[in-house]
């Protein structure tokens, strides 16, 4: 039995009445790279963050683990690149045991979210207002995090359909 894509994420509430601002990192995971983006401390925006080069687990766990305490990051998205049917693919598996080890290395919350078609939609949306030249040397991966990160705080505050109800 397969979960439907959105029903990965969980929900709980960001920052309750009085409680300290804090901040949602997204991660577009890759062999090679790994795009980050963050929402702003009322969880309202997202932005591209940055394009990590990978170098190895313990250093990359290292910079993630300096970003999140610079930034006051309380949630990590991992996006679950899952096959367009839904299925889970060998990258969906391997960003899932990625997510899993942040959550017990870092000791914050983590979940997948499903990040189908982010790459697409960033190389689209970067085509259209005219970054391409900008961003034609570099990755899309921040761009990617960011789309997902921004679908995230959107049906968080009831403004995105759930994913069942976009296919009527």
């Amino acid at each position: 039995m397969t979960a439907s894509p959105r029903s990965i994420v969980r929900e709980s509430s960001a920052a309750s009445p009085g409680s300290k601002p804090c901040r949602i990192l997204a991660i577009d995971y890759g062999r090679k790279r790994i795009g980050l983006a963050i929402s702003d401390e009322l969880q309202l925006t997202a932005q591209p963050l940055l394009v990590m080069e990978r170098v190895n687990r313990r250093d990359d766990l290292r910079r993630l683990r300096d970003i999140c305490r610079k930034e006051a990051v309380a949630r990590i998205l991992v996006g679950h690149p899952l096959h367009i049917t839904g299925e889970a693919g060998e990258m969906a598996e391997e960003a899932a045991r990625f997510a899993a080890r942040l959550r017990k290395e870092l000791r914050i919350e983590v979940d997948l979210v499903d990040e189908r078609l982010t790459s697409w939609e960033a190389a689209q949306m970067t085509a259209e207002t005219g970054s391409a030249a900008h961003r034609k040397a570099s990755s899309l991966d921040d761009v990617a995090a960011a789309i997902f990160l921004r679908e995230y705080l959107e049906r968080r505050r009831g403004r995105l359909r759930p994913a069942a109800a976009e296919k009527e």
